[in-house]
């Protein structure tokens, strides 16, 4: 498999990682779109929100408990965050090994118009 975060979680390619535990791992975004933007992907392979089976849902649990760590420990969890998952070709999903990008250090704004 060629998966560049499959690869992450091996060891074989760096990253500046700022929280790793058995079943998740989470680092800087090397295109940040804001002052914070770090990717948390589980550590099994997962290639993306459709394929994710029952055995699958806990390290989605697992996914979100990160985020709501590491916006604490980053100083953003007070002032806000957004946390993104993109879901196939069409949503913008690059990487298809199941990510969720944590977004914050400044107002976003509403994602949806009306929102």
């Amino acid at each position: 498999m060629d998966c560049i975060f499959c690869k992450i979680v091996e060891g074989s390619v760096p990253s500046k990682k700022v929280f790793e535990n058995e079943h998740v791992v989470a680092f800087h975004d090397i295109q940040p779109a804001a002052p914070v933007h770090i990717l948390i992907i589980p550590k099994k392979h997962i290639a993306s929100m459709n394929d994710v089976q029952q055995e699958d849902w806990h390290l989605l649990g697992e996914v979100h408990r990160a985020a709501q760590h590491i916006a604490a420990e980053l100083g953003i969890a007070e002032s806000g965050y957004r946390l993104v998952n993109n879901c196939g070709k069409d949503s913008g999903q690059i990487v298809f090994h199941i990510h969720y990008h944590l977004l914050g250090g400044k107002p976003l704004g509403p994602l949806l118009a009306g929102a």
